[in-house]
Protein backbone atom coordinates (compact mmCIF):
# COMPACT_ATOMS: atom_id res chain seq x y z
CA UNK A 1 0.00 0.00 0.00
CA UNK A 2 1.57 3.16 -1.08
CA UNK A 3 1.81 6.46 1.32
CA UNK A 4 -1.13 8.15 2.24
CA UNK A 5 0.45 11.76 2.03
CA UNK A 6 0.32 11.43 -1.80
CA UNK A 7 -1.98 14.07 -4.34
CA UNK A 8 -3.83 11.31 -5.55
CA UNK A 9 -4.79 9.32 -2.37
CA UNK A 10 -6.00 12.85 -1.03
CA UNK A 11 -8.17 13.03 -4.24
CA UNK A 12 -9.59 9.58 -3.95
CA UNK A 13 -10.42 10.18 -0.62
CA UNK A 14 -12.29 13.79 -1.73
CA UNK A 15 -13.61 12.21 -4.40
CA UNK A 16 -15.04 8.97 -2.71
CA UNK A 17 -16.90 12.03 0.09
CA UNK A 18 -18.61 13.39 -2.87
CA UNK A 19 -19.86 10.09 -4.35
CA UNK A 20 -20.60 8.12 -1.03
CA UNK A 21 -22.58 11.29 0.26
CA UNK A 22 -24.59 11.46 -3.79
CA UNK A 23 -25.06 7.89 -4.47
CA UNK A 24 -25.16 5.74 -0.85
CA UNK A 25 -22.12 3.43 -0.10
CA UNK A 26 -23.92 0.64 -1.21
CA UNK A 27 -24.87 1.81 -4.59
CA UNK A 28 -21.34 3.87 -4.99
CA UNK A 29 -18.93 1.79 -7.14
CA UNK A 30 -15.21 1.93 -7.25
CA UNK A 31 -15.21 3.35 -10.76
CA UNK A 32 -17.31 5.94 -9.87
CA UNK A 33 -15.06 7.11 -7.33
CA UNK A 34 -12.06 6.92 -9.74
CA UNK A 35 -14.02 8.90 -11.95
CA UNK A 36 -15.10 11.59 -9.72
CA UNK A 37 -11.06 11.57 -8.33
CA UNK A 38 -9.84 11.54 -12.29
CA UNK A 39 -8.15 8.83 -11.98
CA UNK A 40 -7.84 4.65 -13.40
CA UNK A 41 -10.17 2.28 -11.62
CA UNK A 42 -6.31 0.65 -10.94
CA UNK A 43 -5.13 3.21 -8.91
CA UNK A 44 -7.84 2.96 -6.05
CA UNK A 45 -6.29 -0.84 -5.58
CA UNK A 46 -2.84 0.86 -5.42
CA UNK A 47 -4.30 3.03 -2.23
CA UNK A 48 -7.41 0.87 -0.72
CA UNK A 49 -7.92 -3.14 -0.83
CA UNK A 50 -11.91 -2.57 -1.36
CA UNK A 51 -14.68 -0.24 -0.75
CA UNK A 52 -15.08 -0.74 2.72
CA UNK A 53 -10.81 0.33 3.01
CA UNK A 54 -11.89 3.78 1.46
CA UNK A 55 -14.93 4.00 3.72
CA UNK A 56 -13.17 3.23 6.82
CA UNK A 57 -9.76 5.51 5.46
CA UNK A 58 -12.19 8.47 4.69
CA UNK A 59 -13.24 8.23 8.15
CA UNK A 60 -10.23 8.31 10.01
CA UNK A 61 -8.79 11.10 7.86
CA UNK A 62 -11.47 13.47 9.15
CA UNK A 63 -12.01 12.01 12.84
CA UNK A 64 -8.18 12.80 13.28
CA UNK A 65 -8.96 16.46 11.86
CA UNK A 66 -12.27 16.87 14.36
CA UNK A 67 -9.91 15.41 17.41
CA UNK A 68 -7.41 17.50 17.00
CA UNK A 69 -9.67 20.60 16.45
CA UNK A 70 -11.63 19.91 19.23
CA UNK A 71 -9.20 19.07 21.79
CA UNK A 72 -7.57 22.59 20.77
CA UNK A 73 -10.36 24.23 21.30
CA UNK A 74 -11.61 22.99 24.41
CA UNK A 75 -8.38 23.26 25.97
CA UNK A 76 -8.65 27.09 26.03
CA UNK A 77 -11.16 26.50 28.08
CA UNK A 78 -10.67 26.13 32.23
CA UNK A 79 -14.48 25.57 33.30
CA UNK A 80 -15.92 22.17 33.04
CA UNK A 81 -18.94 23.69 32.07
CA UNK A 82 -18.12 26.15 29.33
CA UNK A 83 -16.23 23.31 28.17
CA UNK A 84 -19.27 21.30 27.77
CA UNK A 85 -21.14 23.54 25.91
CA UNK A 86 -18.16 24.32 23.69
CA UNK A 87 -17.79 20.65 22.77
CA UNK A 88 -21.32 20.86 21.81
CA UNK A 89 -21.79 23.94 19.79
CA UNK A 90 -18.27 22.61 18.12
CA UNK A 91 -19.86 19.37 17.25
CA UNK A 92 -23.03 20.71 15.40
CA UNK A 93 -21.35 23.22 13.86
CA UNK A 94 -18.95 20.33 12.61
CA UNK A 95 -22.10 18.71 11.51
CA UNK A 96 -23.60 21.42 9.62
CA UNK A 97 -20.50 22.80 7.70
CA UNK A 98 -19.63 19.43 6.32
CA UNK A 99 -22.82 18.44 5.13
CA UNK A 100 -20.97 15.49 2.34
CA UNK A 101 -19.26 13.86 5.67
CA UNK A 102 -22.03 14.27 7.79
CA UNK A 103 -24.24 12.25 5.33
CA UNK A 104 -21.44 9.64 5.52
CA UNK A 105 -21.03 9.29 9.23
CA UNK A 106 -24.43 9.31 10.50
CA UNK A 107 -26.01 7.13 7.13
CA UNK A 108 -23.22 5.42 5.34
CA UNK A 109 -20.84 4.36 7.68
CA UNK A 110 -23.45 2.76 10.02
CA UNK A 111 -24.46 0.74 7.17
CA UNK A 112 -20.87 -0.67 6.32
CA UNK A 113 -20.88 -4.70 8.16
CA UNK A 114 -16.93 -4.61 7.74
CA UNK A 115 -16.85 -0.76 10.26
CA UNK A 116 -19.68 -1.36 12.55
CA UNK A 117 -18.05 -5.45 13.29
CA UNK A 118 -14.57 -5.65 12.33
CA UNK A 119 -12.97 -2.13 12.70
CA UNK A 120 -11.38 -0.92 16.26
CA UNK A 121 -12.57 2.74 16.03
CA UNK A 122 -9.67 4.17 18.43
CA UNK A 123 -10.31 7.57 17.14
CA UNK A 124 -14.01 7.69 18.06
CA UNK A 125 -13.18 6.22 21.76
CA UNK A 126 -10.59 9.41 22.04
CA UNK A 127 -13.56 11.61 21.16
CA UNK A 128 -15.41 10.65 23.25
CA UNK A 129 -12.97 10.40 25.93
CA UNK A 130 -12.74 14.02 26.08
CA UNK A 131 -15.78 14.02 27.41
CA UNK A 132 -15.15 11.78 29.98
CA UNK A 133 -11.85 14.04 30.56
CA UNK A 134 -14.29 16.90 30.99
CA UNK A 135 -16.61 15.61 33.25
CA UNK A 136 -14.18 13.74 35.57
CA UNK A 137 -12.33 17.13 35.78
CA UNK A 138 -15.52 18.86 36.79
CA UNK A 139 -16.25 15.59 40.01
CA UNK A 140 -12.37 16.87 40.96
CA UNK A 141 -13.42 20.21 41.07
CA UNK A 142 -16.78 19.72 43.23
CA UNK A 143 -18.65 20.60 40.22
CA UNK A 144 -19.92 17.69 39.05
CA UNK A 145 -21.97 15.26 41.33
CA UNK A 146 -19.56 12.22 42.61
CA UNK A 147 -22.11 9.65 41.62
CA UNK A 148 -21.45 10.57 37.69
CA UNK A 149 -20.13 7.96 35.92
CA UNK A 150 -17.98 9.26 33.43
CA UNK A 151 -18.13 6.11 30.89
CA UNK A 152 -22.19 6.35 31.19
CA UNK A 153 -22.20 10.05 31.01
CA UNK A 154 -20.22 10.93 27.98
CA UNK A 155 -22.11 8.47 25.94
CA UNK A 156 -25.13 9.85 27.17
CA UNK A 157 -24.32 13.38 25.81
CA UNK A 158 -22.87 11.74 22.52
CA UNK A 159 -25.70 10.10 21.98
CA UNK A 160 -27.50 13.39 22.40
CA UNK A 161 -25.52 15.53 20.04
CA UNK A 162 -24.98 12.13 17.79
CA UNK A 163 -29.13 11.79 17.65
CA UNK A 164 -29.15 16.09 16.99
CA UNK A 165 -26.72 15.33 13.96
CA UNK A 166 -28.73 12.45 12.64
CA UNK A 167 -32.01 14.84 12.76
CA UNK A 168 -30.35 17.14 10.96
CA UNK A 169 -28.90 15.14 7.93
CA UNK A 170 -31.53 13.23 7.00
CA UNK A 171 -34.25 16.95 7.48
CA UNK A 172 -34.77 19.09 4.83
CA UNK A 173 -35.33 22.08 7.15
CA UNK A 174 -33.90 22.55 10.13
CA UNK A 175 -35.85 24.33 12.78
CA UNK A 176 -33.23 24.75 15.42
CA UNK A 177 -29.79 26.91 14.54
CA UNK A 178 -26.81 25.58 16.06
CA UNK A 179 -26.00 27.76 19.19
CA UNK A 180 -30.24 27.03 20.38
CA UNK A 181 -29.53 23.31 19.89
CA UNK A 182 -25.54 23.17 22.01
CA UNK A 183 -27.25 25.40 24.44
CA UNK A 184 -30.36 23.30 25.07
CA UNK A 185 -28.33 19.66 24.92
CA UNK A 186 -25.44 21.06 27.19
CA UNK A 187 -27.87 22.66 29.66
CA UNK A 188 -30.11 19.28 29.68
CA UNK A 189 -26.63 17.26 30.54
CA UNK A 190 -25.02 20.17 33.17
CA UNK A 191 -28.36 20.32 35.17
CA UNK A 192 -28.26 16.49 35.38
CA UNK A 193 -24.46 16.24 36.73
CA UNK A 194 -24.18 19.19 38.41
CA UNK A 195 -23.35 19.35 42.19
Amino acid sequence: MRHKDNEKYSRIIAAATKVFARKGFYKAKVSDIAQEAGVADGTIYIYFNHKDDILISLFEEKMQEVLDNMEKQISSESDPFAKIEKFAFLHLRLIQDNKDMAEIIQVELRQSDKFMKDYHNEKFAKYLDLIGTIIQEGKEKGLFREDVIPGIAKRAFFGALDEMSRFWVLSKRHRYDIQTAAKQISSYFIDGIRK
